[in-house]
């Protein structure tokens, strides 16, 4: 079946009348005839009652008629369609994210995202960063945003964009005495709590960052717990259970029994950064790659 033939069939069903739906259509009347009949030879059933008085349709015109109009309205979509998903403009995005990039990054870029793509479908998914690799390794996501760095493998596979750069914060349990100070705190004023920290296997910079600044500091941490979600670590301190240093970000995310201050103490940056195949020439992809960097560009500017 052709469109042509739909056309055709619709002219007819509209003009009931053979010789005005050719005039219609620009063309004569003989090939037209011959164009509803092989149209009805294909379909197995008779589209129009002929007789003297005119033309009529069937039952099985009348069912044909909306769906014939439905698939020649679809198919006059379909290059505005092409050309949309050409520019990003329509298709299916899957993102993943750490989670304190919940609490920053991310929903502000969501927000400008969906404003300049609405039509768009977006995938979340919520993962450690070396879940992330794998997944982008594997083809499975197309972006994630994660904390580096990029294991070598994956940097012949990845390119990478830094996102956002922040310091450590202490998480501690409200009620201690120490927080009745004001301003930043020092490690060394504090009580020795447990440290609840990222396993290293899942975020080894974040780790390590942490690490630093007790060893700068001439502590030895004695790790209570390790979590590999922001919110479960946060969590435990509100239950009490020790403290835990953060990205500054974090401390949007607020619990009862916590208390959230700045260390005195010389803290590294936690970057985040956003991470995709190099191969990946998906135009919602660079769509979504383009707004980040505008976004990122308007930031730097105010």
């Amino acid at each position: 079946m052709e469109l042509r033939q739909l056309r055709y069939f619709i002219a007819v069903a509209e003009e009931l009348h053979f010789g005005k739906a050719a005039l219609r259509l620009h063309m004569t009347q003989p090939p037209l005839s011959q164009t509803i009949q092989a149209l009805e030879e294909e379909l197995g059933a008779a589209l129009f009652e002929r007789n003297r008085r005119g033309v009529a349709l069937t039952p099985a015109g009348m069912a044909l008629l909306p769906e014939a109009r439905r698939l020649l309205a679809q198919a006059q979509e379909l290059p505005q369609l092409v050309q949309r998903a050409a520019a990003g403009e329509v298709g299916r995005l899957t993102l993943a994210f750490v989670s304190s990039a919940d609490y920053s990054v991310l929903p502000p870029f969501l927000r400008a995202y969906r404003a300049a793509y609405p039509q768009v479908q977006i995938t979340l998914q919520e993962a450690t960063s070396d879940l992330q690799l794998d997944d982008l390794l594997h083809n499975r996501i197309d972006a994630g945003l994660l904390i580096p760095p990029l294991p070598d493998k994956a940097r012949e596979q990845l390119d990478y964009l830094p996102v956002l750069n922040e310091p450590l914060v202490l998480a501690l349990p409200s009620g201690l005495p120490a927080l009745k100070k004001q301003g930043k705190l020092k490690l060394s004023a504090l009580p020795q709590l447990p440290l609840i920290i990222f396993p290293r296997a899942i975020s080894p910079a974040l780790h390590d960052a942490i690490l630093s600044v007790f060893h700068d500091a001439g502590i030895t941490p004695d790790i209570g717990q390790e979590a590999i979600q922001m919110q479960t670590i946060v969590s435990l301190v509100s239950a009490g259970i020790g403290m835990a240093l953060v990205p500054q970000s974090v401390s949007n995310l607020m619990r009862t029994g916590v208390e959230y201050r700045a260390l005195a103490d010389a803290t590294p940056l936690v970057e985040t950064g956003l991470a995709w195949r190099r191969d990946n020439a998906s135009p919602v992809l660079h769509g979504f790659l383009e707004l980040l960097r505008n976004e990122l560009r308007k930031s730097a500017l105010c």
